[in-house]
């Protein structure tokens, strides 16, 4: 077991370390010059495609309700103890260089998100199903590696993603309440069996409103801090800009510098917003809208959202803190030589200024965003296995298996289990990547369907409502489409 574990560490860091962030890098910038710079062209379509997210399911699953389980992803306790982490160890220019990462990543959003609308099946009970193995399968005309992504990704988020939140649940609890971990356990269970044995439907009923709640609700405390703060906060933000670029000396300058800064951001950055990862397309290919693109804005906002608000506001936090209590200052400087110090940084920081009266507050946080990714990640291992076969007790014993890897990953910390998710999930993201630029002209065609229809909306040739994709002779697309999903008579509009 000791070999095998060196292994998969090795495997991982190889894969998170190199392999991935440069793959990403590559990726959201191909995406942005392919695209023209959409994220900055159709930036207020984003912010529409939101707002008129909640309506048009007709029994099937929302656009809100898709981005929402992609935001229960994005948003866990990573933004919160790895953003601190990325401070420690690369300073505040790390939350500069976050921000540039998020802005490329929003690119790959789009076009995964859009090639999961594209490629997804409709199911007999009114909802569709899609993601990277469907557009592999029937995109690339591919269907083995569509097959070897399901699985991989299936086994990662839907039985080890459980332990490893299930464990942070029970660390949280026993950290405030004194209970043991198997006896936290029993409660994670109890938490979380009700809505993975209901399925993806049930998944989405409490992502829908739990996601957006816990995210809204962290950014509220730390706005409480930034408005009780006004000038640390803006030397906070000075820090950032001058961390990122080694311009003067002082906190910017404690952890290593401008190299050490990029690379932690870059490193936080991409794996904070999930863009390319594959996720986040599994639950976009389950929406039901009228266009793909529409899909697509919508999930490049929840990039926007973890990247730059809650990622920022944790950063803001502990920085405002730092500025204004010493001991703060201390623990990010100290953070350099002992990382393990990030765990708690962003709790006792907010407890500095505010009060220890939201040591609760955040213990639930940290519960509940934790709870929040089991729910959004097992939502994307039954779409995988949705894609292998829809036999029902294949489904039950998945759901099955998830409660109780949720159970005993509560009660013990599986190292060798995790870190074997954490290659897994590697793989994915390679074999994903790999498929998204085979993959481009289609991602580029709904792009460009989509910006031929609301130029006939804004010179008063078709009205707004009437904007919807059809693929049969599609110009704009570089083949047919196999499949009647997106036909005139039979699109899920």
């Amino acid at each position: 077991m000791h070999a095998l574990n060196n292994f998969l560490s090795s495997t991982s860091n190889l894969l998170f370390g190199t392999v991935l962030i440069w793959l990403l890098l590559g990726a959201g910038a191909w995406f942005t010059i392919r695209t023209r710079g959409l994220q900055l062209r159709h930036f207020f379509s984003m912010v529409l495609s939101v707002a008129s997210s909640r309506s048009g399911a007709a029994g099937g699953i929302s656009s809100f309700q898709a981005f929402a389980v992609g935001l229960a992803c994005r948003v866990g306790t990573g933004n919160i103890v790895g953003v601190a982490l990325a401070l420690v160890l690369g300073g505040p220019g790390a939350v500069f260089w976050m921000w540039v990462v998020a802005l490329l990543g929003t690119a790959t959003a789009f076009a995964e998100a859009s090639l999961g609308q594209l490629f997804k099946v409709r199911r007999g009970d009114g909802t569709y199903r899609g993601g990277p193995a469907y557009y592999m399968a029937r995109g690339m005309r591919l269907p083995v590696l569509g097959g070897v992504f399901a699985v991989v990704f299936m086994v990662a988020n839907g039985l080890a993603m459980p332990m490893v939140q299930a464990n942070a649940m029970t660390a949280a609890l026993g950290a405030s309440t004194g209970l043991t971990p198997w006896q936290g356990a029993v409660i994670v269970t109890m938490l979380v069996a009700p809505v993975l044995l209901g399925g993806l439907r049930s998944v989405v009923r409490v992502t829908e409103w739990l996601a957006p709640a816990m995210a809204g609700l962290y950014l509220l405390l730390v706005l409480a801090i930034i408005v009780s703060h006004p000038l640390q906060a803006v030397n906070a933000v000075g820090e950032i800009f001058a961390g990122a670029f080694n311009l003067r000396a002082g906190l910017a300058g404690t952890t290593g510098g401008v190299i050490a800064a990029l690379l932690n951001g870059v490193r936080r950055g991409l794996f904070s917003n999930e863009a390319g990862l594959g996720g986040a397309a599994c639950a976009a290919g389950s929406a039901t809208v009228a266009h793909p693109a529409q899909q697509g804005f919508v999930q490049v906002f929840g990039v926007l959202v973890d990247t730059l608000f809650i990622c920022t506001a944790t950063a803001l936090a502990i920085l405002i803190a730092g500025g204004s209590d010493h001991s703060i200052y201390s623990l990010l400087v100290a953070g350099a030589e002992d990382p393990d110090i990030s765990g708690t940084l962003t709790q006792t920081a907010i407890a500095a200024v505010l009060g220890q009266w939201t040591s609760w507050p955040m213990t639930l946080l940290v519960f509940v965003l934790a709870y929040s990714t089991i729910l959004g990640a097992f939502s994307y291992a039954e779409v995988c296995l949705d894609y292998l076969t829809r036999t029902p007790w294949v489904t039950t014993a998945l759901r099955t298996a998830a409660v109780v890897c949720a159970f005993i990953g509560g009660g013990a910390a599986l190292t060798t289990v995790w870190t074997l998710a954490d290659v897994l999930l590697g793989v994915g993201a390679v074999l994903n990547l790999i498929a998204l630029v085979v993959l481009t002209p289609w991602a580029l065609g709904v792009l460009r369907d989509w910006e031929a229809q609301r130029r006939q909306v804004r010179a008063g040739h078709k009205p707004e409502a009437a904007v919807r994709f059809v693929a049969a002779a599609n110009p704009y697309l570089p083949d047919q489409l196999p499949g009647d999903v997106w036909d005139d008579r039979l699109g899920p509009a």
